[in-house]
């Protein structure tokens, strides 16, 4: 009853801590907050000078006392001490000054996380100004409630959220998660895929935001229609010079056919793991693609062949788990009245 009355008051949010971005549901207002999961730090004073997209922006071009960092690995905290302040720094600008009341708090996590890095995922939102208890859940299962996938009823459905340090790979019915996996392969590693082929094939050295900015932009999965190409500026590995080189599309996605084979493997090896009988849901369902990997053009393609499923990406794929998280928050009051199932 008091939980109830307090998130009458409260911001309570729903938030999809990720490797890459970290976005926050609002009750009442929606999304509020899209930012990178970054913070630049001075190296003298230890202390954060910047969050978010300002930090982002500061990435490889930082002085020497300052220097950028994502304190989430693979969708878990690698530095607690950062995650924290960063988790403050967004819990206090999105919640409602006015309210003297710590907002309850929903968090998207990995599904192959350990106990230990749950703890810690708990303890650095609860000392960032959450009501405690901190409430997690599943990204796979925040993803599918959030791409409108009707997981409470008792058939197979099937969900590939590829974010920027994990991908999640899930088939749920009634509620639950009936098989799951995690890989630690997804936006990130493609981007390194692509810096290491610029390394390898021209000897050009380039840095993480040029390498996304190549994957976004002439990258893909699958032959496409209009293949194009893109000049591309980095260092000489030889000369040590500044150095401009023109890339095809098709060798982008050479770059990115080991991170890619080792997502569709993952897929591959849950379908084997799936009960016959929801297999059989999956022949008509199919699979639906969530996350900003997702977004990379031919991915519904490549999986569509490689699994004979179709294969659709949700209408928001990069929403899909903060909104999922969202839901989840709103229907805490209604589970803890009804002890029933939440109504997705």
């Amino acid at each position: 009853m008091f939980d109830y009355i307090f998130s009458l008051f409260s911001n309570d949010m729903g938030i999809d801590l990720g490797t890459a971005n970290t976005l926050v549901y609002v009750k009442g207002q929606g999304i509020v907050l899209k930012e990178p999961s970054v913070v630049a730090i001075n190296r003298d004073t230890r202390e954060p000078v910047a969050f978010g997209l300002e930090a982002k922006r500061m990435l490889g071009k930082t002085p020497a006392n300052i220097y950028a960092v994502r304190p989430l690995r693979n969708g878990v905290i690698a530095d607690f001490d950062v995650t924290q302040e960063m988790i403050k720094y967004f819990i206090r600008k999105v919640h409602n000054r006015r309210s003297l009341l710590h907002p309850r708090v929903v968090i998207g996590i990995p599904s192959g996380i350990t106990e230990v890095e749950r703890r810690a995922v708990k303890e650095a939102a609860e000392q960032a100004g959450a009501r405690p208890p901190v409430y997690l859940i599943e990204e796979p299962k925040a993803a599918a409630i959030g791409a409108g996938m009707p997981i409470s009823e008792p058939t197979g459905n099937m969900i590939v959220d590829i974010g920027g340090g994990t991908t999640e790979v899930a088939v749920i019915s009634l509620g639950g998660m009936v098989v799951s996996k995690s890989l630690d392969v997804a936006g990130d590693e493609m981007d390194e895929a692509v810096m290491q082929y610029f390394r390898r094939k021209y000897n050009l050295l380039i840095g993480e935001t040029t390498a996304e900015d190549v994957k976004i932009k002439i990258g893909s999965a699958f032959p496409q229609v209009d293949e194009q190409s893109l000049e591309v500026k980095g260092r000489d590995q030889v000369s040590g010079l500044p150095k401009t080189i023109s890339i095809t599309s098709e060798e982008v996605r050479q770059a990115l056919s080991e991170p890619l084979k080792l997502i569709v493997d993952v897929v591959k090896a849950t379908l084997e793991e799936t009960p016959a009988e929801l297999s059989a849901d999956l022949v008509d369902r199919g699979i639906v693609l969530a996350g900003g990997g997702s977004l990379l053009r031919g991915i519904p393609e490549l999986l569509s062949r490689e699994t004979e499923l179709p294969v659709t990406r949700a209408a928001e794929p990069l929403t899909c788990v903060v909104m999922g998280c969202g839901r989840y928050m709103e229907e805490l009051d209604n589970i803890k009245r009804s002890r029933g199932r939440p109504s997705y």
